[in-house]
């Protein structure tokens, strides 16, 4: 099934990693810094802006990108094997403009939005000058079902007002976030998946504020941050409705597909360089008489390791190939399997990584501490590992009924 990628895909890669290694290891850690002072903490590094800059002129940019000359044009499955590289720092997928939220709402944009909302919204996000957030889910229902979403969109005269309160938005903390892209009910008598509605929002629009950053086990990942927003009676033109009203189901589902398996191939580099510190831990400390490395139960937790992200490798190789060949829609439940499964099987990993690690690895010594709170994170964001374990039980009963 899985082929080699090819030779233009092997290249990306090869200078991707040798960029990896001249440029983000070396700097990693005064990019990932938490600034605790409240002035300009939410503001991007000026070192992230140079190795941007550095990332474009070598052609690394916009790997992920497919619809257009802004990208390089590679396959999914060519794409995972990039973005297990670039998963390998969390300071990584910025540098080389592939960072969640906007690769997802870069997709949306330019699957469904208008020319004005490509020129507007699309072309500053694809050159990497602005940054932008999807606004789901909220505070007061179980967001998990979609069709709870109590956020208002209504229609008055040439504009609509939005009416609500999200919480757990990503990258809306960044002073670079220009739009957030906002999922709402428009009409509540329409068919149950008819009454959602996906539209643009300007940050700067008058009645959206930012509420307050909410954090992950104590980590809140600036200058990104994960917000809560408050859409107080806010007006934006009707021009801003994305694909048309009613189709927010349709808008979401062709972001988080493609948006779900992006997580699972970096998270894939996670397990690796956990893998790797681990190992290089275990051979460097000693105790009791002997190396971590030549004791029974931290060569279990290692060869243990290697099995679990070895399958989470191939189970993410298999969503991202069928990907390629019959859509998302056809591979949804190779990417509901891959998304339970690798965030999981990484965790896991990196658990075992802090545990060989001490009481170093519970700090910000090592990103070990933060990369277990992005894993944890992932089993809840882009739908509960539940609500795809129910999926796949529905599929796999309907073959015997």
């Amino acid at each position: 099934m899985f082929a080699e990628i090819s030779g233009r895909a092997a290249d990306l890669k090869a200078r991707l990693e040798a960029f990896m290694d001249e440029h983000v290891y070396p700097n990693e850690r005064e990019l990932l810094a938490e600034r605790r002072e409240s002035a300009g903490r939410w503001s991007t590094h000026p070192l992230m802006e140079e190795l941007k800059g550095k990332a474009r002129a070598q052609g690394l940019w916009n790997l992920f990108y497919t619809h257009g000359p802004e990208g390089q044009g590679l396959t999914n499955y060519e794409y995972t094997h990039l973005c297990e590289i670039l998963g390998r720092s969390l300071a990584a997928p910025e540098v080389f403009n592939c960072n969640a939220p906007d690769v997802g709402n870069m997709e949306i944009l330019s699957l469904y939005g208008t020319p004005q909302q490509k020129d507007r919204w699309l072309k500053p996000l694809l050159d990497g000058e602005i940054r932008s957030c999807f606004a789901m889910t909220e505070p007061q229902v179980a967001s998990s079902d979609a069709t709870n979403i109590e956020t208002a969109i209504r229609r008055d005269g040439d504009h609509y007002v939005v009416s609500g309160r999200k919480w757990w938005i990503t990258g809306a903390m960044s002073t670079r976030c220009k739009l957030a892209i906002v999922m709402g009910k428009s009409d509540s008598s329409a068919p149950k998946h008819k009454q959602q509605s996906v539209i643009l929002v300007p940050m700067d629009a008058s009645g959206l504020k930012v509420e307050r950053p909410l954090s992950v086990y104590g980590y809140e990942h600036p200058p990104l941050g994960h917000a809560e927003l408050v859409f107080d009676n806010v007006r934006v033109p009707a021009e801003n409705m994305l694909l048309g009203e009613g189709r927010g189901f349709e808008v979401a589902q062709g972001r988080l597909g493609p948006g779900r398996i992006h997580h699972c191939m970096r998270f894939i580099g996670l397990g690796e360089r956990a893998i790797e510190l681990m190992c290089r831990r275990a051979l460097s400390r000693h105790a009791f008489g002997t190396t971590l490395a030549e004791m029974g139960g931290v060569r279990q937790a290692i060869g243990q390791s290697r099995c679990e992200l070895e399958q989470a490798r191939l189970v993410t190789l298999k969503a991202a190939w069928k990907m390629d060949r019959q859509g998302s829609k056809a591979a949804r439940h190779e990417i509901a399997i891959a998304k339970v499964v690798v965030p999981s099987a990484v965790s896991q990993i990196i658990d075992r990584a802090i545990q060989v690690h001490g009481a170093g690895g519970l700090s910000g010594d090592f990103f070990l501490a933060e990369a277990f709170a992005e894993t944890r994170f992932l089993r809840i964001g882009d739908g509960p590992d539940e609500v795809h374990r129910e999926a796949l039980a529905r599929a796999e009963l309907s073959r015997f009924s």
